[in-house]
């Protein structure tokens, strides 16, 4: 009988490992961070990289639900992406992703100039402006992602490499949806020799924001109670929101995205779980 339950607890252990291994883990979803993931072995010479063309399309029929799921945190897709404008990090991805589907129904190709946005409706043609260099680039958005905390837009590897991004892994860039109805404006020619590093102009001020409070007696609590707990330099900006005063909480200046990860990981073990990262 002791033999017959011991195959029995055999048998029901590799049944389970079988099911473990035909399903699809987060690693399935672009724009997470993944062993493995990184460059071709086909380098591109960034001043050869011709920018997305906007054009009118369809919106992609499997893209764009109202609302969507990851690692159980609920993003809502935008109806309209025109007016969008936001700053934040970067982040790319590559061959892990190469030749497969992406969430709009295309093959992600990572030589073309496309990326992945949480919340733009598929597809969306947008300027990306890496506010280190002052490279600029157009993609076209057919995908979801990144959904790792602090990024904001996850680019195909041609696209790194255009801004300049490829080497460090992420950047500081600023992110302006394309009115297809306007004329696209001129930028100028931005040109590097291939055999040298991109320069990078300051850097922008980067800092965690925790919260806007309407009330300055509860950003200074908040403050107070994030400046012991952490022991960094915690500040409150005011600004106005529909005729009134807001107070933002914010952490730093931080001395990059490393820190900023750092911060965030530090702040969700206090509560805070949504920080917003501010680029200035």
């Amino acid at each position: 009988m002791l033999i017959n339950m011991k195959r029995h607890l055999t048998l029901i252990s590799l049944i389970l490992s079988l099911l473990a291994g035909c399903t699809p883990g987060p690693s399935t979803i672009p724009g997470l961070p993944e062993a493995g993931d990184g460059a071709p072995g086909r380098r591109l010479d960034p001043n050869n990289i011709a920018d997305a063309v906007p054009k009118t399309e369809n919106r992609s029929r499997y893209g764009n639900p109202s609302s969507y799921v990851v690692r159980g945190k609920s993003y809502n897709v935008m109806k309209i992406g025109r007016g969008y404008s936001e700053r934040g990090i970067a982040s790319w991805y590559g061959t892990k992703f190469h030749g497969r589907r992406t969430s709009s129904g295309e093959t992600y190709d990572m030589y073309k100039m496309t990326a992945a946005h949480k919340s733009l409706p598929l597809p969306t043609y947008v300027r990306v402006s890496n506010l280190s260099n002052g490279r600029t680039a157009i993609v076209k958005v057919n995908d979801r992602g990144p959904f790792h905390e602090n990024r904001i837009i996850d680019l195909s590897y041609a696209a790194a490499t255009k801004l300049g991004i490829l080497g460090k892994g992420t950047g500081l860039v600023q992110i302006e949806a394309i009115d297809l109805g306007q004329p696209l404006p001129e930028q100028p020619p931005s040109t590097v020799p291939p055999s040298e590093p991109m320069a990078e102009t300051a850097s922008p001020d980067l800092f965690v924001q925790t919260g806007a409070f309407s009330s300055r007696v509860n950003a200074d609590r908040e403050r107070q109670r994030i400046a012991q707990s952490l022991q960094e330099n915690v500040r409150i900006k005011q600004a106005s929101r529909d005729g009134l005063p807001v107070y933002r909480v914010q952490v730093g200046p931080l001395a990059g995205v490393e820190q900023v990860d750092a911060i965030s990981g530090r702040l969700s073990r206090i509560g805070i779980t949504n920080p917003h990262v501010i680029i200035e």
